[in-house]
Order: structure tokens, then C-alpha cells, then sequence
């Protein structure tokens, strides 16, 4: 591929030209699996190249954190190398989170099983925008006190962290349920038609649903980020039996 202004050979399609300064793709869309990303870049409404990154999965632990960082940081290169204006991304959210947190453009989370036809039907749309708000000044509402002490607002804090989070509003506190021993457990519920969800938090006999405003804008898109938070309350050992 060539360049579009300048006519320079590309070494790979929508790479950046350095010969005229010029951005050869405007989005890219990556599509993850554990094992391989393919990446496609879009110029407008045309699709202008597509690139494929692989990786050998292992099995140990340690080893298995530095591969995924590894095989992120070849995706996340790949993306730097366009210079879109944005990027849209689907599938495993392993390797999707590691590669979102090594890259500093604009960022999005696509549903559907057609990640590029999706976004190519949606142009003009932002689907689930990042928030730039720090987490702390995401929390709101007329209720401020949370029920698990630390660990209850270690969980608030996992899902104000999130970047398609915009508020967190908690609600009042239900002591009347049946005692329990097991220490503070979090759920975020499914996505309402807004694309909101709820973020369940049990200490014992007492029970606090929290309001989670998302930057989704439908059920379909909400559940992306519920699956995200969960998962990110699973990693921080909140959740089991929640």
C-alpha cells in the first residue's frame, strides 16, 4: 500500500506516513482472541487493510503474565503505527484490557458478532466512551456511607476505575436480610435499557445496591461493561459467591 497524499510505500497498510506527516487510516478496529488479534483499518467508510498478530499462549503463571503483556504490547504497537483517531475493540477481555492499558488513544468497546461491520453501520457514533473523570469524583447521591468498611470501598473503587463508568450513586442499606458469616461479596447486575447497571454489595445480613452510570447506551453495550466489572471484582477477589 501506498500512501494516499504522497504516493510513499507503506511497509504495512494504514501505517502512518513519516515522509509527508500524514495518517493513512482514521480507526482501527481490533478484534481479540487469546491467541491472536486481527486488527482492520478503516479510512471513512472503506476498509484499506487488514494485519494479524499472533501469540503462543503459556501455561505457568508467571510466564503466562509476560506473554500477555508481550502479545499486547505487539497489538498495541501495530495500533501506534496507524495513529488513528480511533480505536474500536471486541473479544477476550484479557488481552483487550492489557492492550487498552498500553495505548493512549482514544479507546472503544464494540458488541456485536461483526465488530467491523458494526462499527462501520455506527460512524458518527461513539460507542461506549471513555470517561476521563478521576474515580474518586465519580461517587454521587444523597447517600455516602457504604456497608464492608475497606473492602467495600476497595469494591466502588474497581468499578469507579473503570473507563466506561461516568457515576457511581449508592443507595441505602438493607440490614433486614438473614445473618451471615461470609465477609463483603460484589455483583454488578444485568444492563438496564440504558446501558446503566446496579453493583450489588452483601456484608453479612446487609445489602446496598449502588447505581452504576455507564457511557453505554443500550442493554446490548451495558453488558460489555457489567461482563468488564465483573470480571474486574473477580481479579480483586470480591466476588466469589456473590
Amino acid at each position: 500500500m501506498d500512501c494516499g497524499r504522497c504516493g510513499t510505500p507503506l511497509e504495512k497498510p494504514g501505517d502512518y506516513c513519516l515522509t509527508c506527516n500524514t495518517a493513512n487510516c482514521d480507526t482501527v478496529v481490533v478484534v481479540f482472541e487469546r491467541a491472536r488479534a486481527e486488527l482492520t483499518m478503516l479510512d471513512e467508510e472503506d476498509v484499506i487493510g487488514e494485519t494479524t498478530v499472533t501469540t503462543i499462549p503459556e501455561d505457568g503463571d508467571e510466564s503466562r503474565v509476560v506473554e500477555l503483556r508481550n502479545f499486547a504490547g505487539l497489538v498495541a504497537d501495530e495500533v501506534r503505527r496507524k495513529r488513528p483517531e480511533e480505536v474500536y475493540a471486541a473479544g477476550d477481555r484479557d488481552v483487550l484490557r492489557e492492550a487498552r492499558a498500553q495505548l493512549h488513544h482514544e479507546f472503544f468497546r464494540v458488541a456485536g458478532e461483526n465488530p467491523v461491520e458494526r462499527v462501520l453501520e455506527r460512524r458518527g457514533e461513539r460507542a461506549l466512551e471513555v470517561v476521563e473523570t478521576p474515580p474518586r469524583e465519580k461517587l454521587g447521591g444523597t447517600h455516602s456511607t457504604l456497608i464492608g468498611g475497606r473492602k467495600g470501598r476497595r469494591a466502588i473503587g474497581v468499578v469507579a476505575g473503570h473507563p466506561h463508568v461516568k457515576k457511581i450513586i449508592p443507595g441505602p442499606i438493607d440490614a433486614s436480610g438473614k445473618g451471615s458469616r461470609t465477609s463483603l461479596r460484589a455483583k454488578v447486575t444485568r444492563a438496564d435499557g440504558n446501558g446503566n447497571v446496579r453493583l450489588l454489595l452483601r456484608d453479612g445480613s446487609s445489602v446496598q445496591e449502588n447505581r452504576v452510570v455507564t457511557t453505554a447506551m443500550d442493554t446490548e453495550t451495558g453488558e460489555f461493561v457489567r461482563d468488564d466489572l465483573n470480571d474486574a471484582l473477580r481479579e480483586a477477589e470480591l466476588q466469589d459467591g456473590a
